[in-house]
């Protein structure tokens, strides 16, 4: 079974809008964010919203630094979600503190804040 040509480009076209949708919202949740009256809670939300979305745009780069044979068939299913399978591999990071870099952010601002 294939997909026609215009629903390749449907796809394509709605994954890069929400992956924009998806950096202007975590703009103005940060945005939007008063660390001095945030609770605990809403402030490391926005720190591993913030790392998850890092982590994401670094797995992105990387799958372009990887050589592909003109012999190799593109994966399909890779080449429409994609972003879904980063998405996901960098919450799994992110939740598993792999990095954190959240927790790290999240100390700094309350140290700024003196909270």
């Amino acid at each position: 079974m294939s997909i026609s040509v215009g629903a390749d480009y449907y796809l394509n076209n709605s994954l890069t809008s929400q992956a924009a949708n998806r950096a202007d919202k975590l703009s103005a949740s940060l945005g939007a964010l008063d660390a001095a009256s945030a609770s605990d809670a809403e402030l490391l939300e926005s720190c591993k919203e913030f790392e998850t979305y890092l982590v994401e745009q670094m797995l992105k780069g990387m799958e372009k630094t990887i050589p592909k044979d003109e012999d190799e068939e593109e994966d399909p299913y890779l080449e429409q979600f994609g972003d879904t399978f980063y998405t996901q591999v960098a919450g799994t990071i992110v939740d598993n503190g792999e990095l954190g870099l959240a927790q790290q952010l999240y100390e700094s601002m309350k140290r700024n804040q003196g909270l």
